[in-house]
């Protein structure tokens, strides 16, 4: 038997300061916010769609298996898939006062030709956010 994934349910980003994520990805990217209980006491998360990207404080749970082995802030890179076009996209950003790091450039995405618009959360994460052509 073969093992077969079929999606994320979460990914988990270390932050510097939770509340200053939360309300950028609230804010620039149109998630919502999420309080919510775990072992570790009170946690935040931000959701859209099916997923969701728990942020957790650089420094908190350092027990092994709650965490990568060198957890630091700033070191990940993240595609988000829009139906907004790029050019749209570029001026969201711009009006947020978020940085347009590169784009809108062509990319290869999961299903194909995409094209992104990249720029950074609060934390100097690389944020792609992409759209596949019209169909």
């Amino acid at each position: 038997m073969t093992l077969a994934i079929d999606r994320f349910d979460h990914i988990v980003l270390n932050v510097k300061d939770v509340e200053t994520s939360a309300a950028w990805y609230e804010q620039v990217l149109g998630m919502k916010r999420e309080d919510f209980e775990s072992r570790s006491g009170k946690r935040v998360s931000v959701k859209f769609g099916q997923q969701k990207i728990n942020l957790r404080p650089v420094g908190e749970d350092t027990v092994a298996w709650f965490t990568g082995v060198h957890p630091t802030s700033g070191s990940d890179d993240l595609c988000f898939i829009t139906h907004m076009p790029p050019q749209e996209v570029v001026a969201h950003f711009l009006a947020h006062k978020v940085a347009v790091e590169v784009g809108p450039v062509q990319r290869t995405g999961a299903l194909g030709a995409i094209t992104s618009v990249y720029c950074r959360d609060p934390d100097g994460n690389l944020i792609e956010v992409a759209s596949y052509p019209a169909a």
